[in-house]
């Protein structure tokens, strides 16, 4: 059985992320508004002053916190007490539904891994997260860096689950799921995707074979495939295009005076094209393979942000992701 009890709040790692607490409490006071219980982990006396008067956000006392250049499983053995792992316990405690932290990701991980384990037959979890694709559809990303070595057998088991991830949480239907490689001929791609490719084919997917990145942007899956050390630089690599893009264009218009009328005209369009394209708008990736939701927000996270990732973890709580990837790996790989 999944940890976790649907109904109880979204445990959310207050103290971690780069800008402090704030943003936290306030990216939970926005959840709340939208009708998400939140329980806020981490020092009650940094906490209670953020947090608005009438406004009901329980806090779960922990100690201590997880800094970013410690090292992820000893900071997690050593620090029982830290935010991060006292939002895992809350979630296989019952106490929560789902755990979400913008600090550390190492350490989300480790914590997740040490206090919930793994599903059965999943040798790697998996960062997963959603990036818009140029036809107007969603594209299912992973692996997002949890495992920067990976092996064919890995693959295949993203695979399951990043389709079961696209079903469940994000409503695609019959996925596609594609193989990243240098080009969609069979036996393109290094060792790892010459020997993944064939698994992925025997699998109980809709699996169409090895894709190239741009194809897959334009809408030629909706999952993709890789390891994680290539799908980090990809998603940065997308996060980055779409802000430089952005910023281009907003440089061009304001260069001169004849074109600040269009700039006006154009300035919801803009908006438009950043809000398909922020990252804030995702609020974060859902690690799969574990029995229970965790969500790892990103640490320059702000108040929407937030609200996104606790929306993105109790929407999959309450879908059933946690059961659901679990069987979906049964069924493929059992």
């Amino acid at each position: 059985m999944s940890p976790g009890v649907i109904g109880q709040p979204v445990a959310l790692d207050a103290m971690g992320g780069d800008q402090g607490p704030a943003p936290l409490v306030g990216g939970a006071v926005r959840a709340l508004a939208q009708g998400i219980p939140v329980l806020l982990v981490g020092d009650r006396a940094a906490l209670e002053p953020l947090v608005p008067a009438g406004v009901d956000l329980p806090i779960r006392h922990a100690a201590t916190a997880v800094g970013m250049g410690e090292s992820p499983a000893t900071a997690v053995r050593r620090k029982p007490t830290s935010s991060i792992v006292q939002a895992v316990s809350a979630l296989r405690e019952g106490d929560a539904c789902a755990a979400v932290s913008c600090g550390h990701t190492g350490a989300t991980m480790a914590a997740a891994l040490f206090g919930l384990g793994r599903l059965p037959r999943v040798s790697r979890p998996a960062l997963a997260t959603v990036v818009p694709r140029a036809d107007g559809g969603k594209l299912v990303l992973l692996d997002l860096g949890a495992n920067v070595d990976s092996r064919p057998e890995h693959l295949a088991q993203f695979a399951v689950m990043g389709a079961c991830f696209a079903r469940v949480a994000v409503g695609l239907d019959d996925p596609r799921v594609g193989l990243l490689s240098n080009g969609a001929e069979p036996g393109k791609g290094n060792e790892l995707v010459r020997e993944a490719a064939p698994l992925l084919a025997q699998l109980p997917l809709r699996f169409i074979g090895n894709i190239e990145p741009e194809a897959a942007l334009r809408g030629g899956c909706e999952v993709l495939v890789c390891d994680g050390f290539v799908g980090n630089i990809m998603l940065k690599t997308v996060e980055a295009t779409a802000a430089v893009v952005s910023r281009v264009l907003r440089d061009e218009v304001a260069r001169r005076l004849s074109t600040r009328i269009g700039a006006r005209l154009l300035g919801g369009i803009l908006g438009r094209f950043r809000d398909r394209t922020d990252a804030q708008n995702v609020g974060g990736a859902l690690l799969l393979g574990v029995p229970g939701v965790v969500v790892a927000g990103h640490g320059r996270s702000d108040e929407r942000a937030v609200e996104h990732a606790i929306e993105l973890a109790w929407r999959s709580a309450k879908n059933g992701l946690g059961p659901a990837v679990g069987e979906a790996i049964t069924d493929a790989l059992g």
